[in-house]
């Protein structure tokens, strides 16, 4: 319980100013994320019997890209390289 409670703190603590455990950029682009992915499966699963080869192939690949660029955008985050102009 006492987990709990620390955990729902330090996430109203995103939304304060005071410093929280957790990272507001980093919460908010996960939940984006697991949003896309829910759309993006729930299209592939409703429309699967109409889904040409290309169809999936491309969708893979989006899938690739955006899983690169989100590691790319991480790694250069933790190295500090990170720039507006990147």
């Amino acid at each position: 319980m006492e987990k709990l409670k620390w955990f729902f703190g330090e996430i109203m603590k995103l939304y304060s100013p005071q410093k929280s455990y957790f990272s507001k950029k980093r919460i908010e682009s996960g939940i984006a994320f697991i949003i896309a992915q829910w759309g993006m499966v729930y299209y592939m699963y409703s429309n699967y019997s109409k889904l040409s080869m290309e169809d999936v192939v491309l969708w893979a690949g989006v899938e690739f890209a955006m899983a690169g660029w989100m590691i790319h955008k991480i790694q250069k985050e933790k190295t500090g390289t990170d720039s507006e102009e990147n």
